[in-house]
């Protein structure tokens, strides 16, 4: 393991890693930082704005220069945008940085959780609800190659926070 004490929280849109990330670094008394939200502090608008008026391709540039500003931190938990491990050299500068944690949900568990939630996101907002799970089925299997590389692949639906606290405290400890 490397030797800055950094978890990288991985997975699908509406996998729950902001809300696990937070969990997990309160558990651990750990700072908690939210990629998405450094990604908008660093372009100096929203997410969707960036999507709308710059395009994927420069969101992703903006987010793998985020990304590669947090090898240098300690004690920090990460959540992750969905697409992050999948672009550019991400998931390697993840897996050496720090320690990958992959919460992994179903197509149906996910299009329920999207379903019923609010927030604008970007990939999914001109999808018809109707569409959504084969939206995801196909976006979920392209994706795996990369989210199957995580350290760690944990159920996103039933964590169990003091079985994964110990597992972070373990790789971090040997």
């Amino acid at each position: 393991m490397p030797g800055n004490k950094i978890v990288y929280i991985i997975g699908f849109m509406g996998s729950g890693k902001s809300t696990a990330g937070r969990k997990l670094a309160s558990s651990l008394g750990w700072q908690f930082i939210d990629l998405d939200k450094k990604i908008e502090e660093s372009a100096g608008k929203h997410i969707p704005d960036i999507f709308e008026q710059d395009g994927e391709s420069r969101f992703r540039e903006i987010e793998s220069e985020v990304l590669k500003l947090t090898g240098s931190l300690t004690e920090t938990i990460i959540s992750t945008g969905g697409g992050t491990p999948c672009h550019g050299d991400n998931m390697d500068y993840m897996l050496s940085a720090g320690l990958t944690i992959y919460l992994k949900m179903t197509p149906e568990q996910l299009t329920k959780r999207l379903l019923d939630s609010s927030g604008e996101r970007p990939l999914i907002k001109n999808v018809p609800d109707d569409k959504l799970q084969t939206f995801i089925e196909n976006m979920l299997s392209a994706r795996e190659k990369w989210y199957g590389r995580a350290n760690l692949i944990v159920d996103g639906v039933s964590i169990d926070y003091t079985l994964l606290n110990n597992l972070v405290t373990g790789k971090f400890n040997h």
